[in-house]
């Protein structure tokens, strides 16, 4: 759950510093925006954790192309979609022992030991939240408050490595 937090916490740090202005922009074609990121990232952790153990983590229920037609979402709506991801992912994380771990899931029709389908979850996540401070970072120009290591700093980080703890 630790590494799930980190990826949460980063979004949410990214997302704060994004203007409403930009939630929606897209620099390009054949690009998502934040608010498109957003969607996805909450549309895949709701279809892959419901019933995490015990159905298909591709639900038919899913529209995922849906998720990246572009429409204006307020930031409200962001973080509502953010909020309902994050709670199916945590109910269900919550409900995992060490013996899940060698069972088996499948995610569109494919086989995965349930920890193969959490490496395959943080990877996809940090994927896309990583898009997202991208673009805030760029959308930012200037006023960026580090979330990670601020250039130059290595040395004095690694002397009191914070965040390298369990976040908060």
């Amino acid at each position: 759950m630790d590494e799930y937090q980190r990826y949460k916490l980063t979004g949410e740090k990214a997302l704060a510093q994004v203007s409403d202005a930009f939630l929606n922009k897209v620099i390009g074609a054949d690009n998502n925006s934040i608010a498109v990121i957003v969607r996805h990232i909450s549309g895949n952790l709701i279809s892959r954790f419901t019933d995490f153990l015990s159905s298909d983590g591709e639900k038919s229920w899913r529209d995922r192309d849906a998720e990246f037609a572009e429409r204006d979402y307020s930031r409200a709506e962001l973080d509502e979609l953010w909020r309902q991801g994050w709670q199916v992912l945590q109910a269900a994380l919550g409900e995992l022992s060490d013996d899940d771990l060698s069972k088996t899931i499948t995610i569109r029709g494919q086989v995965h030991s349930v920890h193969e389908a959490l490496v395959r979850s943080i990877a996809h996540l940090a994927y896309h939240v990583g898009q997202i401070v991208l673009l805030a970072r760029f959308f930012n120009d200037g006023n960026w408050q580090w979330i990670s290591i601020p250039k130059g700093q290595s040395q004095a980080y690694n002397r009191n490595p914070t965040r390298e703890k369990r976040p908060q």
